[in-house]
């Protein structure tokens, strides 16, 4: 029997010749036999293939494959090859030669397709009720909905089938099952995950999305699908990250005003973002009161906009030819595209420009956001009840997203009292995937708590995870004048510089105060060193070019080691420049010593 589907948990088991990917395919074929009533799959996991599979992978050993045996669900609206993608409508169905360019990346890093998930009919609809194949049931409560579209995607990996699973995310068909299965769910900045080989909702604003028990799985998942693809023409290469708020001990997170939340009633997810807010505080967070209205206006764009004619679009040819295919639901939604007339279009796009306007002002005071992923959880019954209502209540934090070019990661946060799951969403303006999975994972270590409805084990302290972009920043120790509220800390704050932490450096230095009594020089030592107090500062890696050329003799830049047993640029000083400085190693640090010369 498998401990645990993370991928670190499975990477050792076969290093150690405890498992094989044929052992562990059999241990998966036997668990999906548990769950016949859940309507997870439209092409369930066939025996045969996977073990010709697990074969070929034996054949070829782990080395040069990160995601080797590594088994994972795909959401059937993504191809592939050989197996038919029916995007939840068996009219619709066809049978792709090639597999999606996400597919195949992981197929190539060694990963194990297990086989197609149910989803809401045309990934319309966020609640997993909305297909021919039947209503996915929760992992948690079977009465309960399993969110979607991606509803079989995220069932999949809550009931430990699958490390991970492959959704699509438009409006939030990747973050709202990951909330009501207890799962990381991320949806990447639009355009670094190819849409080639899917069957496109919105094609200008669908992402591929990843769940994981982990976000270190979910960013191993992501790094082996990012880059971009040719044959994607609304692919963009990902670009530096920035300030890395996911790793530093102090950042700004944006909390809804009190006005904004929606909770539909539950008092219990209320009381469970309330406390997922004060455990942010307790990582380092900085919360500053932000008022989603702009963003909420943002949202009903999409479904109450034109957009909706994009869906329409990627379907037109088959829709028109085959109304009767859909569901009565789903027709609703498409249909409904006929009233809106190009002229509306532009008008949409306009007001689109005129909100990111008024949205991108809020960046300038956080560094990202956080909102529950859904106020609330429906049972089948009720979504049945009122399909459109509750629906569009699901997605009340999660539609505006791609049309402001977020990027967000659903994170669990908690149980009802009921023993189903709450989760939030983290986002932030593109390219920040990695900062919001750093964060992300900081959370899960912080709670210590297993992901899913099955995994027995917590989230694992990753600490060998891709680093597939760069952050386009560097880190710069500050032990003297540049320190916050010093004489020349400006020259750091005005080039956009963040305080990633205070601390010390390691035990190998001695500090000396210069002849000219303004400034210190840090002097590393083989013997009769000590600990000297810093800050270290994060900032962009061309303003340290600029800051080096405005540092006079003797200071210079050069590597300072810290006393957690990293390193970052630091000031320091050649060794003639010593002549005549004072020794001040004493006083612990430069701003201890300027306080007492003062006194």
């Amino acid at each position: 029997m498998i401990a645990s589907l993370t991928i670190p948990a499975l990477q050792a088991a076969y290093r150690s010749g405890e498992l094989t990917p044929g052992r562990l395919v059999d241990d998966l074929l036997a668990r999906n036999a548990q769950y016949p009533d859940h309507a997870i799959w439209i092409t369930p996991p066939e025996a045969q293939r996977l073990h010709a599979r697990a074969h070929e992978l034996q054949r070829g050993g782990m080395q040069g494959k990160p995601l080797y045996g590594v088994p994972f669900a795909i959401k059937d609206n993504i191809d592939l090859a050989g197996v038919p993608t029916t995007a939840g409508c068996p009219d619709y169905a066809y049978t792709p030669h090639e597999s999606a360019t996400v597919v195949q990346r992981l197929l190539d890093a060694g990963a194990i397709a297990l086989g197609k998930t149910n989803l809401d009919q045309f990934a319309t609809g966020l609640n997993g009720t909305r297909s021919p194949y039947g209503a996915c049931r929760n992992a948690f409560d079977p009465a309960y909905v399993s969110g979607g579209s991606s509803s079989g995607s995220a069932v999949a990996v809550a009931l430990g089938l699958a490390s991970f699973s492959l959704g699509t995310d438009t409006a939030g068909s990747g973050r709202v099952p990951a909330a009501f299965n207890n799962l990381i769910g991320l949806k990447a900045s639009c355009g670094l995950l190819s849409t080639h080989g899917i069957v496109p909702a919105c094609r200008s604003l669908d992402v591929p999305s990843i769940f994981a028990l982990s976000a270190g799985d979910a960013q191993r998942a992501f790094a082996a699908m990012l880059g971009e693809d040719p044959r994607d023409p609304y692919a963009r290469a990902a670009q530096p990250h920035g300030f890395d708020f996911g790793s530093a001990t102090h950042f700004r997170v944006g909390v809804p005003s009190a006005h904004n939340l929606q909770f539909f009633g539950d008092t219990d997810c209320q009381a469970l973002f309330d406390d997922a807010v004060q455990r942010l505080r307790v990582l380092g967070a900085e919360l500053v009161e932000i008022d989603l209205e702009p963003f909420f206006e943002t949202a009903q764009l999409l479904y109450d906009g034109p957009w909706v004619a994009e869906r329409y679009q990627a379907i037109r040819g088959f829709v028109d030819a085959h109304p009767q295919a859909l569901l009565e639901v789903t027709r609703g939604i498409i249909g409904g595209a006929a009233r809106w007339l190009a002229a509306d279009a532009f008008a949409a796009q306009y007001r689109l420009r005129e909100l990111q306007r008024v949205c991108t002002r809020a960046w300038q005071q956080v560094d990202c956001m956080v909102t529950p992923t859904a106020g609330t959880i429906y049972s089948i019954e009720q979504m049945l009840a009122e399909p459109v209502v509750r629906n569009s209540e699901l997605g009340l934090y999660t539609n505006f997203m791609n049309l402001l070019d977020y990027a967000a990661v659903a994170v669990p946060a908690g149980l009802r009292s009921d023993g189903l799951p709450f989760g939030v969403s983290l986002f932030a303006p593109a390219h920040q995937d990695l900062p919001l999975l750093r964060l992300a994972a900081r959370w899960q270590r912080a709670r210590a708590e297993p992901c899913g409805a099955r995994e027995r084990m917590p989230a694992p302290n990753d600490d060998a995870l891709p680093q597939p972009v760069p952050s386009g920043r560097m880190r710069v120790v500050a032990v003297g004048a540049h320190l916050s509220g010093m004489a020349l800390h400006h020259q750091l704050a005005e080039r956009g510089a963040r305080l990633h932490a205070t601390t010390h450096t390691a035990s190998c230095y001695r500090l000396h105060a210069l002849p000219d009594g303004r400034r210190p020089a840090l002097q590393r030592v083989a013997d009769g060193g000590a600990r000297i107090a810093c800050e270290v500062w994060d900032m962009p890696a061309q303003a340290v070019a600029e800051l080096l050329a405005e540092t006079s003799p003797p200071l210079g830049l050069g590597t300072v080691l810290l006393d957690d047993g990293s390193s970052a640029v630091g000031f320091i000083c050649e060794p003639v420049g010593l002549q005549g400085a004072r020794d001040i190693t004493s006083y612990g640090g430069w701003r201890a010593w300027v306080a007492a010369r003062a006194s």
